[in-house]
């Protein structure tokens, strides 16, 4: 395979280390406001993702943490905020330049929060499809809007090294563009456009569909956001392509012999006559408490036709709780 497209990814984010470029990518999150942490507005400027990768709820017992794509360090400083230990957070990235600028905005960094030290992440030079990180090593793995810039076979490659490093049990939160519409070859092929994290974008369930191929057992939709308008004043296309940005937690959960849990933000809701209905697969709907539920359950559950279960669309929302 040509990975004359990763050069042209190359290029690009080594003049935005050189040069911070707001307008490069637009986060469809706010950026998280935790107490005692004091961002630097360079690496503000700096935050080139489409959503946010740093969820509290991943963050417990002191994890060890694996960033790829490391970009200023905003979110390599929000990782050590809750590892705050040596090497606690590992920092991976392919361009000299951007890792040069996250440790020169680590400098900063320090002398805006007292509790921060440099030496609570380590950087490394190296590639999402070949990490230098050892097997089973991380509790937590994430990128933001750097997969989507990966080609079919150069995206199942780089989840499987994610896959690699990931203690059983670990979490792989990524962020990245998705589209519904089929994305003209013109544009797919433009290397800076697919560096731009644009023209790569996937549909939603093709995405989820290689994350659960590689291995991952649950794998929750936790936002789903507008993001980019390809229009054709400006592009080559016919009709103006939309963009969102997802967030996914997919964790390295056993595959179940029926298939990967798969949350989509959807609720089940048991309305009957008894204190509460259980399927005898597993899962207990009390009388009238809302339950969140995978989407093979979901299904499972439409299946029976029972007038007292109400089963809601998918939110693209999921933030725990759920049936599995």
């Amino acid at each position: 395979m040509s990975h004359t497209y990763l050069e042209a990814t190359v290029d690009l984010y080594k003049d935005a280390a050189l040069t911070p470029d707001v307008g490069l990518c637009c986060t469809t999150t706010p950026v998280w406001q935790l107490p005692g942490l004091d961002i630097p507005a360079t690496m503000l400027e700096m935050n080139y993702g489409c959503g946010s990768t740093v969820n509290p709820r991943d963050l417990v017992n002191d994890p060890r943490i694996l960033y790829v794509g490391v970009g200023g360090g905003m979110e390599l400083l929000q990782f050590a905020y809750f590892s705050r230990r040596k090497n606690g957070v590992i920092g991976v990235d392919v361009v000299d330049e951007m890792l040069e600028a996250s440790r020169n905005n680590f400098i900063e960094a320090e002398q805006k929060n007292p509790w921060f030290k440099s030496e609570f992440v380590d950087l490394r030079k190296g590639n999402a499809l070949d990490l230098p990180v050892e097997d089973e090593s991380v509790d937590v793995a994430a990128q933001n809007c750097l997969f989507n810039i990966f080609k079919t076979d150069d995206l199942k490659q780089a989840l499987a090294e994610m896959y690699r490093v990931l203690k059983p049990h670990g979490r792989l939160v990524l962020s990245d563009p998705t589209c519904e519409q089929e994305m003209p070859e013109t544009l797919r092929n433009d290397e800076r456009l697919r560096a731009l994290c644009l023209s790569g974008s996937l549909p939603l369930q093709n995405y989820l569909d290689i994350i659960t191929e590689i291995g991952f057992g649950t794998v929750e939709v936790r936002a789903r956001r507008p993001y980019r308008i390809l229009d054709p004043k400006h592009y080559a296309t016919d009709v103006p392509i939309y963009i969102e940005s997802v967030e996914v937690c997919a964790i390295k959960d056993p595959m179940p012999q029926d298939g990967p849990c798969i949350f989509t933000g959807k609720t089940a809701i048991y309305h009957g006559d008894q204190e509460y209905f259980d399927d005898a697969k597993g899962h207990t709907l009390l009388y009238n408490q809302p339950q969140a539920v995978c989407d093979k359950t979901a299904a499972a559950l439409q299946n029976l036709n029972r007038p007292d279960i109400y089963l809601s669309d998918a939110t693209y929302f999921y933030d725990g709780g759920g049936c599995c």
